[in-house]
């Protein structure tokens, strides 16, 4: 469910694995780069929160 969530909004996604701030910083930089670059550095965000969702299991599993 969380990958999806990362496909449309990757600040939430990201929110919602418990980096709240990281999220705020992904979302200062996400809005301004989805204006100016007319969503070509989006496939980047979606890609940095898959990367921390795959973390996240991976430390669940891990305990």
């Amino acid at each position: 469910m969380n990958y999806v969530l990362a496909l449309f909004l990757p600040p939430l996604s990201i929110l919602l694995l418990g980096r709240v701030f990281l999220a705020i910083i992904v979302l200062l930089i996400w809005i301004p780069a989805l204006i100016f670059s007319g969503g070509l550095t989006h496939p980047m965000f979606i890609a940095l929160a898959w990367i921390l969702i795959f973390q996240a299991r991976e430390d669940r599993r891990a305990r």
